[in-house]
Parts: structure tokens; sequence; C-alpha cells
């Protein structure tokens, strides 16, 4: 039966080879470990694979001298395959072949024989084989334990490495006080990963070294936005107030993230020229853009941001409310005696309308507290209806009713024939739906935009 095992190994197909291999490693039979040894040696690399990783399962100390010839092979996952057998057998004379593989050109082959040298019981002698041994298990912060010596693989994984090395050796050096941290930190600020560049900035807003302001505030217009949010608080640590200028154009960001990053950080300056674009973020569609705003006026202490942020009491969110509270106090702790806060007076009584009930409490109470009789108030006006346009041809006898609709001074009834305008897709309506553009309501003017898109 072996003359027949070897004369498969030496003549049939790569498919029927590899089967036969396979067979061999199943069978458990010692006299398997001859044919697994000659089709080492195979000229089909699948092959080879599978015929190391089967002698694994024989433990015989035979295959360990063809497994170092193996090391040699030419495709790297025959040689990975080679040492992690090595590794299995348990004989020390692999050990001295296997450390030259620390360096082996293949990341996966440098793995393997780090973790067969360790399941030998090897231990580096040097520092630079503890270096090497270090840098193929991937446990690169160990590195950060070495010192200097540590630091020079880890500038080249940062130069050379893929991108989840660089990310792994930025944040190791991050550890690490060295004066060729900063230049490795500048140079991941231009790398392609957004992780990598912003393990960089977490580094520099550490060190906090003002000569790297001017390569850190060119983040603050990278095209990713948890980039351009970590470049504001490194921005901050390394600029202090020459990032200003920037920060405020931040204020403006599309992502809440760098908004409310950007308020943070102007807060933690106690910038009072940020005073108007904080107050601005009163409306931001964010919660949590809201609040940090209006906490970093609080920090800020000016009482300009009074009047402003007195709206934010009627908030529909009650931590903007309670925050924008504790502000005001901090501020003024007699705020309400304020003369300039009666400009407000117009928003306040809107909101006693609110469809939120407790926006239209808080409106209440904030009326109490300034002591105005909501009573007394003079009745608003209603809004004028828009006008309405020529009569033209309306082919769909549901137009003619939904066009009064549109022009009715109830703000539901104008919405509600908005929205079914768009529902009937009636190109004749178009002309209605224009004039309702520019209707008092924004939700009237919304479904009015909405209904002519679905006519095109």
């Amino acid at each position: 039966m072996l003359w027949w095992t070897y004369q498969q190994l030496r003549v049939s197909s790569a498919k029927n080879r590899l089967a036969v291999v396979q067979k061999l490693a199943d069978s458990g039979d010692p006299d398997s470990v001859g044919p697994l040894i000659f089709a080492l040696k195979d000229k089909d690399a699948a092959v080879r694979c599978a015929a190391a990783k089967a002698l694994m399962r024989c433990h015989d100390r035979r295959a360990v001298e063809p497994l170092i010839q193996m090391l040699r092979d030419t495709v790297p996952l025959a040689r990975a395959a080679a040492a992690e057998t090595l590794g299995h057998l348990g004989d020390p004379v692999a050990v001295n072949h296997l450390v030259g593989f620390l360096r082996d050109g293949d990341p996966i082959v440098r793995t393997i024989a780090a973790r067969s040298l360790d399941r030998l019981g090897w231990k580096p002698g040097t520092d630079s084989h503890r270096v090497l041994q270090i840098l193929a298990m991937g446990n690169l912060h160990q590195l950060v334990a070495l010192g200097p010596e540590g630091v020079s693989p880890l500038l080249e994984l940062v130069r050379t490495g893929t991108p989840n090395k660089q990310f792994s050796a930025v944040k190791a050096l991050g550890e690490i006080t060295d004066p060729r941290v900063r230049p490795a930190m500048l140079e991941a600020l231009r790398k392609p990963s957004p992780a990598v560049r912003i393990a960089a900035l977490g580094t520099l807003e550490r060190l906090a070294d003002p000569t790297t302001f001017t390569e850190v505030e060119k983040l603050l217009r990278d095209q990713n936005a948890a980039v351009r949010g970590a470049a504001v608080e490194a921005a901050t640590r390394c600029g202090g107030t020459r990032a200003v200028p920037s920060l405020l154009k931040c204020l403006k960001d599309a992502s809440w993230e760098v908004r409310q990053a950007a308020a943070n950080s102007l807060g933690t300056l106690g910038e009072r020229s940020a005073v108007e674009g904080l107050c601005k973020l009163m409306s931001d569609p964010d919660r949590d853009v809201r609040e940090s705003a209006i906490n970093a006026l609080g920090h800020i202490g000016d009482k300009r941001a009074i009047v402003p942020l007195v709206p934010a009491l009627l908030d529909h969110e009650s931590s903007v409310r309670n925050v924008a509270t504790a502000t005001l106090r901090k501020l003024d702790w007699r705020w309400e005696q304020n003369e300039d806060i009666r400009q407000v007076v117009p928003t306040i009584t809107k909101a006693l309308k609110h469809p939120d009930y407790w926006v239209r409490y808080s409106a209440g109470k904030l009326l109490e507290l300034l002591k105005i009789d909501p009573n007394q108030l003079p009745e608003e006006a209603p809004a004028p209806a828009p006008e309405k346009p020529a009569a033209e041809v309306l082919p769909h006898p549901a137009v003619a009713v939904l066009a009064d609709m549109l022009f009715d001074r109830d703000r539901d009834f104008r919405l509600a024939a908005a929205e079914a305008l768009g529902q009937l897709r009636e190109k004749s309506a178009g002309s209605l739906l224009t004039a309702a553009l520019r209707d008092a309501d924004f939700a009237v003017r919304s479904a009015a935009e909405t209904a002519l898109a679905a006519l095109n």
C-alpha cells in the first residue's frame, strides 16, 4: 500500500495528491510519516502546506529536519506551515533556525515563528531579539518598556507599516517621552488612515507643543469628521488662543461632533470673542451641541450672553433648559432683572402655544419670573394668508378644492392641502404649490417643496 501511496504522490494531479495527503493525515498511521515527508517537496504549494500541517498530528521528530529545510520555501504560507509544525513537534534543534525567521519578509511567517519559539521555551538573549519577538507578536506596547531601544522599530512602523501597524505604533509612541516622537506624529498626520491621524492628534494633544500647531490646524479641514473633531482638541492644546479664529469657523461645521468640540474648546479658552458664535448655537438642531454651547458661555462669563440664553429656557429638551437655568444664574444671579430681556417677550409669548406641554409650562413660569401677566399681553394678529394666484385651468376636480384649502387662514388646512397635492401628482397644481413656498409657516413651506419635487 505504501508503494501505491508514493506512486499517487508522484504522478497524480495536484487535487488527487492533496486528497492523498489529507487521507494520510486522518489515518493516524505511523507509516504515513514517510509519505508526508516526501510530500513536503511537492511542486504544488497547497500540497506542501497540507503535508506540513499533517505532520503536526504525527508528533514524529523524523520530520524536524525536512521541515527545517522547508523553512527556505519561496511561498510564505509554506514557510509559515513549516514553522508552525516545528513549534508543535517540540524539538529544540529548530530554535536557532526559527529565530532567523523573526526577520522574514512576510508578517504571517514572522508571527508564527515567534509563537513557535515561545512554545519551544525560547527567551530572547539580547534587546534586538526581544524587539524582533515583540514586533512579530504584535505586542507593540511592550516596546515602550525597552526605552530608546524600542523607539526605532516603532518609528519604522509609522513610516512603512500597514495601517493597523501604524495605528498601534502611534499609540505606543504616545506613551514615550522621546524627542523623536514629535516628528513621527507629524508624519502620521499625513497618513491615509483616519484612525492613524486621530491617534497622532491624541499624542500631539498630550505633548501640547506650540510648534506643531500649524500642522494640526490643517486637519480642522480634514474630510473625515472624526479627524476634525480630534483636531479641534489638539489645536486647542497646541495653539491656545491662536486657535480661536479656526475654532470659530468650526462652530459652523457640518458635523455636530465638531461643532460640539469647538464649543467646548472655546469655553475652555474663555474666549470672549466667541460669545456671538456660541449664542447662534442656541438654535442648533443637536441637543448636545446646544448644551455644550450654553456651558461654554457659562465658562466665558460674559453677560452679553444673558438675553440670547433666555430662549434656551424654552427648549423642548429638559436637559437644555436645566443647563440654561444654571448658566444664567452663573452669569448673573439676578439675570431676570435685566431690562434687555423684555425684547424676548414675543418669543416667550409664542411659546405659550407650543404643542409641547413642558415648553408651554416653561414659558408660563418664565413670564411669572419676569412678573409679566400673560392675560395682559396684546393678542397676536393671525398671520395673513398668502395671496392666491390667478385662476388657472385645473383638470383634476380635487385640485380646485385643495386650492382653496391651500390659502386658508388655518395653518393645518394649508399643510394638509400641500401634502395632498403632492400625492395627487397633478402638474397643473405647480403654480399653486410655488405660491405656497412663500407661506408664513415653515411646515407648510416644507410640504409644498416636497410636493413640487414629487411633480417633477
